[in-house]
Parts: C-alpha cells; structure tokens; sequence
C-alpha cells in the first residue's frame, strides 16, 4: 500500500526552489469540502515555500481539469504563464461506470498536459471509493495529498532535481 511513510517526497533538499514561482491550482466543484482541504494544504505548504504567486481556477468536475487548464496555457501572456498546474479535485465511486470514464479522462489528460506543455501539471486528484478514504489523505492517516501534490511541484519547477536527466 502507498504510504508517504514509504517515500521520500516529502524530503525537499533536492535543491533550491525556484525563486519568483508562480503556480495555478486547478480545482473542482465537486466534493467541495474534500477538495477544499486539498486546496488548503497545498497553499499552506507553497507558502513555506515562498511561492511568489499562486492562484485557483475553480472548474465543474474532474472531467474539465485539463481543458482549463490548456485554455489557461494558450490565453497567458508570457508574463502571466506559470510555473506549474495543481489539479485538485475527488472522485468518489458511486453506483455506475462513471467513475472509472471520469477518473481515466482526468488521469489521461494531466498526462498529455506534461507531454504537450513545457511545464509540469501535477496530479492531486483523489480517486477513492468513499469519503473516510478522501479524509484519511486530507490529514489522515495517509497523509496530505494537497501538500504532497505542493511539493512535487516545487520539485518539478526545480532545474535542480532534474539535471541528471538534461
């Protein structure tokens, strides 16, 4: 089972932050006070950080995460293209196929997002079968996914870490 207990992640001496950051949280509608704490733990650890700028988008549903945040990337001016993507939403199974189409189109679409765009979109979607598994990675026993999804973004925004692969 992933646990943050197994992972370095959370280890932020890969480097120097970039200073001067600027990241765009992309969140949902749907399942707002999950959400919500995502969104929350995410600023919270930028802001350790010292991220320069940070801002939410607020969308529908998971589904429309990659769309908003292609449409972003395409009407930013130069000075106004960020560092990186947060997507911040949860999915919680219900009764129907519509799970698994929402978190396939979602998951597929942060990953042509990081193939298409030259900055990172990071996934801190939730994809759970109920709400105690939301709660237990909003603070949980599994941890934060929203700080976890903040510090893989500086990681990413980061030449450092990455050096070996340049």
């Amino acid at each position: 089972m992933a646990e943050v207990t197994n992972s370095k992640l959370l280890n932020t001496d890969t480097g120097i932050p970039k200073k001067n950051a600027f990241i765009v949280l992309v969140k949902t509608e749907w399942n707002a006070a999950i959400v919500d704490e995502l969104e929350k733990g995410c600023r919270e650890k930028l802001e350790v950080f010292k991220v320069k700028k940070v801002i939410t988008i607020t969308v529908p549903g998971a589904f429309e995460i990659p769309f908003a945040i292609k449409i972003y990337w395409e009407k930013a001016g130069k000075k106004k293209k960020p560092d990186a993507f947060i997507a911040l939403g949860c999915v919680i199974r219900g009764d129907t196929p519509h799970f698994d189409y929402v978190c396939k189109a979602v998951t597929d679409g942060v990953v042509q997002l990081n193939l298409l765009l030259p900055v990172p979109t990071i996934f801190g979607v939730l994809t759970v079968d109920n709400e105690l598994q939301a709660r237990e990675r909003i603070g949980g026993k599994h941890g934060h996914k929203g700080e976890e999804a903040a510090v893989t973004a500086i990681k990413m925004i980061n030449p450092k870490p990455l050096k070996g692969l340049m």
